[in-house]
């Protein structure tokens, strides 16, 4: 083993590098990267001050863990191959469970999309279930998880059996993965046991992913949230429940992974589609009762508000101030913000399914490039903001998973009930945090272009006779064109909520082949 001196310079050597590395970024992007980088400094000390045992902390695996996050968001956001592989890594996943559509249009009929949730969505789930009890059944799954487990072990320094159900957890979900260990939770320490509930909490399985993309939630940022997302899972977990015992399992131990039951590879796929009814199940009953609960508290909210002269009141709007503070140390812009915190309450209180999907109809709202505010109301963010929801939605942690986790570990070791029920509430909120600091990454790392307000650009150009050819100029008319209606002459929509007179100028100013301009009336 190296020197203490030794890893002591590596170590500061890397953080200087960081230093150094955020002062040259900053001046080129601008200041909103040192907000997220202020925000991960701050969810580090609130979690070192709540620690159960505050001077028992080992940094090594706190450090190893958020480098090895940063190391992995440096490679795939902020490298030219990097991205281009993970871009077109989110390509292939979304063709691929677009086969999906093959079964479902037979068993529901052409018309299957008309009940967009249950026909198209969940049936991604059976598919992608069935894939992987294949890939299980072919040892592929346990190889990959193998060697991811050990290269967080050597990394992060986390144990072995908490590595080998981090990995897991990028593929199987939180109810699986502790079944690759199953012979060894009996031995677990308390700190091992948190951990292995912080991971289970702080990210998101693979086979959930498909409905997500189908959402319209970008595939590269879902995929390097997965990925991401369990190194600094098992960095927070050891902060916040240090390891205070001597764990048993050993790394021989861990790594031991069974094939599974089936006789054959068609018998797989078979037990992988009926496995994923429950998973199924799971998700579209607490879809109707989350989303009724919903319905019933913001009316009863909404009467309260209305004896005391405010309506409005709802559940979200409670949402937006309680979690805005957590929102906005993520980087999130501050008129995002409040956006943000609404969409955290949604995943905390209900389910990440449900919150997922409002940040889909935000990201929609955007594209369409309408008035970002109408009577006042806010209608989308920005795509800094998307992306670092995206990340920061990453994860199960919610308070409807807490009793399916414990349910889960009491299953394989009901002698260790008390001790599961002791850790389950911290390790929710360690995987909560371990999601919002994956956004304070994201945030760091992310360079979206700044959104530009096409209707401002327009009004304060075309108005006063500024130049009409720069940069911003002509890309809102190459978006307005694109998204304008042309049957004929007189007969012309314009996209986006957008004047005729914004679209004539622009037609004038590109000459677009697609658009006869004497077709737009100089008037309603």
């Amino acid at each position: 083993m190296p020197p203490f001196w030794f890893l002591r310079v590596i170590w500061s050597s890397l953080i200087l590098g960081v230093v150094f590395w955020l002062i040259f970024d900053t001046a080129k992007l601008g200041q909103r990267q040192l907000v997220s980088f202020g925000g991960l400094l701050v969810y580090v000390i609130l979690l070192f001050l709540f620690s159960k045992h505050p001077t028992k902390v080992r940094w090594r695996p706190v450090l190893g863990g958020i480098g090895l996050q940063f190391l992995l968001g440096l490679l795939i956001l902020r490298t030219g191959p990097g991205l281009m592989a993970f871009q077109w890594l989110g390509k292939q996943v979304q063709t691929f469970l677009e086969h999906t559509d093959a079964g479902a249009s037979f068993v529901f009929g052409e018309n299957y999309t008309d009940h967009y949730l249950a026909f198209k969505y969940l049936p991604m789930l059976v598919f992608f279930t069935a894939v992987m009890y294949m890939l299980y059944y072919l040892g592929l799954m346990q190889w990959i998880i193998r060697k991811i487990g050990w290269l967080m072990l050597v990394t992060v320094g986390s144990s072995p059996i908490e590595s080998v159900v981090a990995a897991g957890n990028i593929f199987i979900g939180y109810t699986e993965a502790p079944l690759l260990v199953e012979g060894y939770i009996k031995d677990a320490t308390r700190s091992e046991l948190h951990a292995i509930m912080t991971t289970g909490f702080a990210t998101i399985a693979g086979n959930v992913l498909g409905p997500y993309i189908s959402f319209g939630i970008s595939p590269t940022h879902l995929l390097t949230a997965s990925v991401m997302s369990a190194p600094v899972s098992l960095a927070v977990a050891k902060l916040f429940w240090p390891e205070t015992e001597t764990p048993k399992t050993t790394v021989k131990d861990a790594m031991k992974m069974e094939i599974g039951d089936s006789r054959n590879l068609l018998e797989a796929i078979s037990q992988g589609a009926s496995a994923s009814i429950s998973l199924v199940a799971h998700i579209a009953v607490n879809l109707i009762a989350f989303l009724a609960l919903l319905s019933f508290v913001n009316s009863a909210l909404s009467w309260f508000g209305n004896m005391l002269d405010y309506p409005q009141l709802s559940f979200e709007i409670i949402c937006s101030y309680i979690f805005m503070p957590f929102s906005f140390m993520m980087g999130v812009d501050w008129q995002d913000s409040f956006m943000v915190a609404k969409l955290i309450g949604y995943k905390t209180f209900f389910t990440e399914f449900v919150a997922y999907e409002r940040l889909s109809k935000l990201v929609d709202l955007r594209k369409e490039a309408g008035p970002k505010f109408v009577d006042g109301v806010q209608q989308y963010m920005s795509i800094r903001s998307e992306t670092i929801a995206t990340y920061a939605l990453c994860g199960f942690g919610s308070i409807s998973s807490l009793g399916l986790a414990i349910n889960t570990l009491t299953n394989i070791a009901d002698f260790r009930r008390d001790d599961i029920a002791a850790v389950a509430g911290r390790a929710l909120i360690a995987g909560t945090i371990s999601s919002f600091i994956m956004g304070c990454i994201a945030g760091i790392l992310s360079s979206t272009p700044v959104d530009i307000n096409c209707h401002h650009i327009f009004e304060n150009t075309f108005a006063s006779g500024l130049p009409q050819n720069t940069t911003d100029v002509v890309s809102c008319c190459q978006s307005l064109l694109s998204s304008t209606v042309a049957v004929g002459p007189g007969e012309v929509i314009p996209g986006g909520y957008h004047s005729l007179s914004s679209l004539k100028t622009c037609c004038e100013l590109l000459k677009p082949s697609t658009l006869n301009c004497t077709w737009i009336p100089d008037q309603l």
